[in-house]
């Protein structure tokens, strides 16, 4: 084994960091401490993988992450090698680069060594007290009575008193909203949302065929009047919302504000599908526009944002029991059921307490990012909640928000510009920051300060390119 994947190995093995990242960091130690030099190769994957007894996408995933700092470069059929202007760098700059991605909005993970063995147990539960066999079967769709009535209560702080009937548990809230475009508005139809909204709904909307109008919105949300009028002129069949810390621009609707879109949804017969996938991020939840106007109200919420991503259950509750079965039977077709040994483990975590308590961890965890973007970030220029864990940046003049992310990602720092979240208006020079998917707070930290020196610089100053 060559002397630099034994040391990579050890560095992996010391790390309390993903393992993808801290192959990249070790990678980006080795440049720093000369031991790797511009144009040396590196290992193949495969071989790489190998000799760190790691899965193959683990490697692909750390070279791919160093390759995002700008540390090395891959060719096809030539390897994998050293950039040949990495050499250059100070130990500063390979510091810097040395950061994760702030684009995928994720909860923080919560560093509470106690919380993690919490978690660890309800595995050890599952295994030593389930019905393994029967976790590997085909299940009854939507989730058995146990875990629907683990799901109600989840919601309970939302919607109090759910009917189990009309409650269907979904491998993820993209499944859900999957069933609920191709369900309720067909090819060409129109369907209204925020003028700037999630970016899965425009990947939804094209794939479907479905006519996107987007909705001025102002500081509580979508504007009452511009509903009205898209209800007169567009005629259309839904209206989709993110009504809590929206994504991106964490706007969160008043329960004024709610009362009105509910009542002009009713006066116009509009079908509502309320996305709540941050609902009960808040210290005080709002109550959702399902409980304003049940009867119109499809409502989806889950577990990714508020446990963690990779937890892939939602629930899903229709206006009324016939509803829910006319989405079981388009839900049955497009994902088959929620993996049930995930459901299980979800259903476990919520009776058992530990969901809510790694609920209350992530909230705390936000707060404290959130305040270090409050101390580093000009806060006029920030649109954010305390217990939210991402924020919408406004950039100064005369940067735009291309140049800014170009800038941000050479230097190991990933923001997504406005164009991605756009439906029918001219893009705003913002970028939305997500402070969650950086493992520790101090490398959140890090990252901020990243970004605040950059907002200081001017375009033409900042540029590398010469």
């Amino acid at each position: 084994m060559p002397d630099k994947v034994r040391r990579w190995k050890r560095a992996l093995q010391e790390s309390d960091k993903p393992t993808y990242l801290a192959l990249a960091d070790a990678i980006a130690e080795d440049i720093r401490g000369g031991r790797l030099s511009a144009m040396d190769r590196l290992p193949p994957l495969r071989t790489l993988a190998a000799e760190l007894e790691l899965h193959y996408t683990t490697a692909a995933r750390g070279y791919a992450e160093a390759q995002a700092r700008g540390l090395i470069d891959s060719k096809a059929g030539q390897g994998t090698f050293i950039r040949a202007t990495t050499a250059a760098l100070s130990s500063r700059s390979v510091r810097n680069v040395g950061l994760v991605e702030m684009t995928m909005n994720l909860p923080p993970e919560p560093e509470d060594g106690t919380l993690q063995a919490r978690l660890r147990r309800g595995f050890t539960q599952l295994a030593e007290h389930e019905d393994l066999p029967t976790l590997l079967r085909y299940q009854e769709f939507g989730g058995s009575a146990e875990d629907r009535d683990a799901g109600a209560r989840w919601l309970a702080p939302l919607l109090p008193g759910v009917l189990m009937d009309q409650l269907l548990v979904c491998p993820g809230i993209q499944s859900g909203l999957v069933a609920l475009f191709s369900t309720l508005v067909r090819p060409g139809e129109v369907m209204c949302c925020e003028e700037i909204t999630y970016p899965g709904v425009k990947a939804l909307s094209a794939q479907f065929g479905i006519r996107l109008h987007g909705l001025p919105m102002d500081a509580e949300g979508i504007v009452p009047q511009e509903l009205e009028a898209a209800c007169r002129l567009h005629r259309p069949k839904v209206l989709y919302c993110n009504p809590t810390y929206q994504n991106p621009t964490t706007m969160t609707m008043s329960p004024a504000r709610r009362d009105t879109i509910a009542a002009i949804a009713r006066q116009y017969g509009l079908t509502i599908i309320e996305d709540d996938a941050y609902g009960l991020l808040p210290t005080s939840p709002i109550a959702p526009i399902a409980t304003r106007a049940p009867e119109l109200t499809y409502y989806l919420s889950g577990l990714a944002k508020h446990l963690g991503a990779g937890l892939r259950i939602a629930y899903l509750v229709a206006p009324d029991v016939r509803a829910a079965k006319r989405l079981t039977s388009t839900l049955r077709v497009t994902t088959i059921m929620a993996a049930p040994l995930t459901v299980s483990l979800a259903t476990r975590w919520i009776n058992d307490g530990s969901a809510d308590q790694v609920l209350h961890a992530i909230r705390r965890e936000s707060q404290a990012r959130q305040k270090l973007a409050a101390e580093l970030l000009p806060i006029e220029d920030c649109a954010t909640q305390p217990d939210a864990f991402h924020l919408w940046l406004k950039l100064p003049p005369p940067w735009n928000r291309g140049e800014f992310a170009n800038y941000l990602r050479a230097r190991g720092v990933g923001v997504v510009g406005s164009d991605a979240f756009t439906v029918s208006s001219t893009p705003l020079e913002a970028v939305r920051v997500c402070l969650g998917g950086v493992a520790t707070r101090r490398e959140c930290r890090h990252s901020l300060e990243l970004i605040a020196e950059a907002l200081d610089q001017l375009p033409e100053v900042a540029s590398s390119v010469f």
